[in-house]
């Protein structure tokens, strides 16, 4: 919860952030180029899930077993390993987006007008690679103030730097705002790195190979799993673009960002701690039980009265975020935002997986939950438009909920608990009901009981975190001093 705090202030942080660079978007690009950003970052961002090997998630477990080992000489070598194999990948990105620049051009966007585009944002996939081998580095040692800084600070200033670009360049100013914010954040992402003293380490190239081997294998099915998203988000703007336009992409990406980036930004809080904690115990049966059964319960107490919050002034969290142009996908967010309650829990469970080293299971997990996602957006799409993408979301993740809960109880003999039962259910039902106040009743009834509703999910998610956190006498002792 500490942690989780922590990076929750700094997550509001970075969600004003978003604000502010969505509604600049919004108005001085418009749907139209806000759906040619997203179909150039979908396109990078599948380019560095093919060649990161998934180290961003892998190296943080072999660096935490090495610093719970407390042998400073381990954690130097693990260190320089991990460093050298950052840098390998970036270069290996950046190469493979310039060689394919032409490529990526007619693939994203029918024609070669965007070659030089992706030519110049070659750069930004091997700055990017070197910044999260920086936040690895912070995450695994447990430096979280200054990993919170590192985000704080580089999403600000990328943001300064974006708004004059886009002022004066419109959507010419997409590229360069991109490559900017991808060097100021490498450069915060450094000096906070190098504010934690390294021991000197020799480590031959040979070693090098050898001892990252585990950490690459593990990295590769990982790498394979963010390929897979990437490619099924991809396919899925690719199929919204020839059938409904590049404004309907725009529409597509301003909800998923609301779901997925904005209310998601609580996931990456939440990981940040969780994952290297379960990394060094996750062979001790009872300690793995009750720490994912413990952040299941603190995910779903969080998250609910946000996603509620959502579902009742989702109008106008459009009109603020973006512009009463994006109005039309407030049915998409509808559905979407009860989709969120099923994707914490199977999140937080599938952890597990990556904790254990499980890669074949990992690696089939992902890739069966990724193929009915994929069918199920492209139905949706196809029949319903812009809602059946958020009644696809809805399905595809209590689908994978009940599949990764399936595998880990009949694996690995893991069970939630009855109380996780019970504060999933009460806040599951009151999201429902604030959603039905919202489709049925009309104004102001609806935002009167939407409220009334955002009250009762936000004052019990309060008793219950009191009762493990005892948070009236953390706020009363903060007030006091």
């Amino acid at each position: 919860m500490k942690a989780t705090s922590i990076f929750g202030g700094v997550q509001v942080f970075n969600i004003l952030i978003s604000i502010g660079r969505s509604k600049i978007l919004a108005i001085l690009l418009g749907p139209a180029g806000v759906g040619i950003l997203g179909l150039i970052m979908s396109t990078t961002k599948l380019i560095c899930s093919l060649s990161n090997f998934g180290l961003g998630i892998s190296a943080v477990k072999d660096i935490s077993i090495a610093f719970e080992s407390q042998d400073n000489v381990q954690l130097a070598r693990t260190l320089k390993i991990v460093h050298r194999w950052f840098w390998f990948t970036g270069i290996i990105g950046a190469f493979i987006t310039l060689v394919m620049a032409p490529i990526l051009s007619k693939l994203s966007f029918g024609n070669d007008q965007y070659t030089f585009a992706f030519v110049w944002l070659s750069i930004t996939l091997l700055l990017n690679q070197l910044t999260s081998g920086a936040f690895v580095k912070l995450q695994a040692l447990r430096r979280l103030n200054y990993l919170a800084k590192a985000n704080m600070f580089g999403a600000a200033f990328g943001l300064a730097a974006s708004i004059p670009l886009y002022y004066v360049l419109g959507v010419r100013g997409i590229v360069p705002s991109l490559i900017i914010t991808s060097i100021l954040g490498f450069f915060v992402a450094i000096y906070f790195s190098s504010k934690i003293p390294n021991s000197k380490a020799e480590v031959s190239f040979q070693e090098t190979l050898v001892k990252g081997k585990s950490m690459m294998l593990m990295g590769f099915m990982l790498s394979i799993s963010g390929i897979m998203v990437l490619g099924v988000s991809y396919i899925i703007r690719i199929f919204i673009n020839n059938t409904g336009g590049v404004d309907q992409v725009g529409l597509y990406n301003a909800g998923i960002a609301i779901i997925s980036t904005y209310v998601g930004l609580l996931f990456t809080a939440m990981e940040t701690d969780y994952y290297p904690r379960l990394s060094t115990i996750v062979h001790d049966y009872k300690k793995t039980v009750l720490l994912v059964n413990q952040q299941v319960e603190i995910a779903i107490l969080i998250l609910a009265p946000v996603l509620i919050v959502f579902l009742v002034y989702v109008e106008w969290i459009l009109t603020i975020l973006y512009s009463s142009e994006f109005i039309p996908i407030k049915e998409m967010i509808y559905w979407a935002a009860l989709g969120m309650f099923f994707k914490v829990v199977g999140w937080v469970i599938g952890f597990i997986f990556i904790a254990k080293g499980a890669s074949k299971l990992f690696f089939w997990n992902e890739l069966i939950s990724n193929f009915y996602m994929l069918v199920l957006n492209l139905i949706g799409y196809y029949y319903w438009g812009l809602t059946g993408l958020g009644y696809s979301f809805l399905l595809s993740y209590l689908f994978y909920s009940i599949q990764v809960y399936g595998i880990v109880r009949r694996k690995y003999d893991f069970k939630l608990s009855s109380l996780i039962i019970r504060i999933f259910s009460f806040q599951f039902v009151m999201a429902l009901l604030a959603m039905l106040s919202m489709k049925v009743l009309v104004g102001p009834y609806n935002y009167i009981i939407g409220t009334v509703i955002i009250i009762i999910s936000a004052y019990y998610s309060f008793i219950e975190l009191d009762k493990r956190l005892n948070l009236r006498e953390l706020i009363q002792k903060r007030l006091k001093k």
